[in-house]
């Protein structure tokens, strides 16, 4: 039974990280320091960015779970890794390991639709100037990355698919771009867009991707590379969409 729970904490533990946005490195770690701290020596664990397998021996039947979906969530990682510093450190036993990430499972920290907004908005307002826009195009880029960014998770909701939905969103980005140019309320549309695009940038995935490849972790590192190139790409598709239009 004990085993049986330390595995239960430890795919957990490794679900939680995963679906929060952390490297897979990082995941497969934190799952063998905890199962170590329970005296299981010889744990073994793998994750890739749509699944994660886990025995307590190398003769011990594996376990598996799928990971369905993915958003960034870096205060639940931050989080898991108190636990396990916790259970490491010998302050949780098992039980209550479990009781601890089932709360963190059942958390809802992210911020409200209007605030991710308000972030995106600024966000967009900010690259702009940085990218040496002028500071006419400022409130004109704070509108269009927010209706960018809001677009996008509306989208996601609707489509399911994180391409198509990217895809939409800078369409729709280019589109108000240019609608803004020629209402003659801004004047440099290229600023105004690369603005506007920065907060659907897959910037954390990227990183991942580099410290994954760094770690020796191939097929996370290349998959996650891959993933971050075609959202990469249906962000550019979706802009040169417009200007091919107009």
């Amino acid at each position: 039974m004990e085993r049986y729970t330390v595995t239960e904490v430890c795919l957990l533990a490794g679900k939680l990280m995963l679906q929060s946005g952390a490297e897979t490195y990082r995941v497969e770690d934190t799952m063998i320091r905890i199962a170590q701290s329970y005296g299981m020596d010889g744990a073994q664990a793998h994750a890739t960015p749509t699944a994660i397998m886990f025995a307590t021996d190398i003769t011990e039947p594996t376990n598996f779970v799928r990971i369905v979906s993915r958003e960034t969530d870096l205060h639940k990682v931050t989080q898991v890794n108190g636990v396990s510093r916790a259970i490491s450190s010998g302050h949780l036993d098992v039980t209550d390991a479990a009781k601890a990430l089932i709360t963190i499972d059942e958390q809802k920290d992210t911020y409200p639709n209007e605030i991710q907004l308000l972030a995106a908005a600024f966000a967009s307002g900010c690259f702009t100037i940085m990218f040496d826009g002028a500071w006419v195009d400022f409130l004109p880029a704070f509108f269009v990355g927010a209706l960018g960014y809001g677009l996008m998770s509306y989208f996601h909701d609707m489509i399911k698919i994180r391409f198509f939905a990217e895809f939409l969103a800078a369409s729709f980005v280019g589109l108000f771009a240019y609608l803004i140019i020629f209402l003659n309320l801004g004047q440099e549309i290229d600023k105004i867009i690369i603005g506007a695009i920065m907060p659907l940038v897959p910037g954390l995935l990227i990183t991942n991707a580099v410290r994954d490849l760094m770690a020796g972790h191939l097929v996370s590192g290349i998959t996650k590379g891959a993933e971050a190139f075609l959202t990469a790409a249906a962000i550019g598709a979706g802009i040169a969409v417009i200007f091919f239009i107009f």
